[in-house]
């Protein structure tokens, strides 16, 4: 866990906290339907943890999911997060987050173009 904050325009961080993904038990994303970013992670104690965004917690969720998968391959529990999210091979996961980018660019673009071309009266 690292401490964040700014002194002027300088920015200053400290390690204030480690643990090791073996003795990761368990991630409680608290609320699995609603954009909530508080979760906790259960080690031998459980720690009450803040994300930036709900984004940001479902995509450090994906990462320590792809770590234990790469190296540990140990059975830890992921409970209350949408598995839509969570899981690698859907559309919405964070390698294909550049599709909603585009997809919600050409939207917009369209919409655009379309006004662009109404004659109006």
């Amino acid at each position: 866990m690292v401490k964040h904050w700014r002194v002027d325009r300088e920015e200053k961080y400290e390690i204030v906290e480690k643990w090791f993904l073996k003795d990761l038990e368990m991630i409680d994303g608290k609320e699995a339907d609603a954009d909530n970013p508080h979760f906790e992670m259960h080690f031998h104690k459980v720690y009450n943890m803040e994300a930036y965004s709900c984004a940001s917690k479902y995509t450090f969720a994906r990462t320590l999911k792809r770590l234990n998968a790469m190296y540990l391959k140990k059975d830890f529990k992921i409970v209350n997060f949408d598995d839509t999210y969570l899981n690698d091979d859907s559309i919405w996961s964070s390698s294909n987050r550049d599709f909603l980018v585009l997809t919600r660019i050409c939207f917009y673009a369209s919409n655009l173009l379309c006004l662009s071309l109404c004659r109006l009266s």
